[in-house]
C-alpha cells in the first residue's frame, strides 16, 4: 500500500489565541508549523497546506498551499475535502490530516492509522482515553479515503458540519495512542498553551 499524501489544517480563524495563525507561532528558534512539517515529512510522500487567506505568508515552508472550498470557514471537514481534492489531481488514494497547532503528535501516527485501515474502514481517527477511559477522537487527526471526496463535498453542501455524524456514516474506526509521558495531541489555542508547549518542548 502507497504512503498517503500529508495535509497539514491551517484554516481556523484562531479566535482564543487573537486571530492570526497559530502554526507561525514560535515555539524555540522555529515556528510551531515548522515542528509540525518537521514531524511529518518521514511518515508521508508529500505534504500540503490548508490554509485560507494569502498563501503568501507561508511562502518560507516550500509547501503548496491550498484553500476552502466551501466558504465561511465551515470547520475541520471543509480542510479534509481541500485536501482529498489536492491529493486526487496527485492521483492520491489516501490523506492524512494534522492540525498546524499540534507540535508532539507521534511520529508514528501514519503507520498507526493505517494499521487499523480497511476497504470496510475507510475513515481512521486518532483517538486517545481521558482518566475515566472514556475514548476520545481527534478528528483533526485521521486517514482519510480520496474517493469519498464527492459525498464529503455533498454533505457539506447540505449543511452538515459535526464531523463524527458523517465518519460514522463511512464505517470510521479509531488508532489509540497513549497520553504519557505527554498528550501528544496537545495544541496551541491560548497563550498559556504556548507557554505549556515551550515547556513540553524540553521534554517532547
Amino acid at each position: 500500500m502507497d504512503r498517503p499524501l500529508g495535509v497539514i489544517l491551517a484554516g481556523g480563524q484562531a479566535r482564543r489565541m487573537g486571530g492570526g495563525d497559530k502554526g507561525l507561532l514560535r515555539l524555540d528558534e522555529r515556528s510551531i508549523l515548522d515542528h509540525v512539517i518537521e514531524r511529518l515529512s518521514p511518515q508521508v510522500d508529500a505534504i500540503g497546506l490548508n490554509a485560507n487567506g494569502d498563501r503568501t505568508r507561508f511562502a518560507d515552508t516550500g509547501l503548496p498551499v491550498f484553500q476552502d472550498s466551501i466558504d465561511g470557514f465551515p470547520g475541520p471537514l471543509a480542510g479534509v475535502l481541500a485536501g482529498m481534492d489536492w491529493a486526487h489531481d496527485q492521483g492520491a488514494s489516501m490523506i492524512v490530516t494534522i492540525a498546524a497547532d499540534t507540535p508532539f503528535f507521534p511520529g508514528d501516527l501514519v503507520a498507526r492509522l493505517m494499521s487499523q485501515y480497511s476497504e470496510a474502514n475507510p475513515i481512521v481517527l486518532a483517538a486517545t482515553r481521558d482518566e475515566a477511559g472514556k475514548l476520545w477522537r481527534h478528528p483533526t487527526f485521521g486517514l482519510w479515503t480520496v474517493s469519498l471526496r464527492d459525498d464529503l463535498r455533498k454533505a457539506l453542501g447540505d449543511g452538515l458540519r459535526k464531523v463524527v455524524l458523517w465518519t460514522d456514516q463511512h464505517g470510521a474506526t479509531e488508532a489509540e495512542f497513549e497520553t504519557t509521558p505527554i498528550d501528544p495531541f496537545f495544541n496551541v489555542n491560548t497563550p498559556d498553551d504556548l507557554v505549556e508547549a515551550r515547556r513540553l518542548l524540553e521534554t517532547a
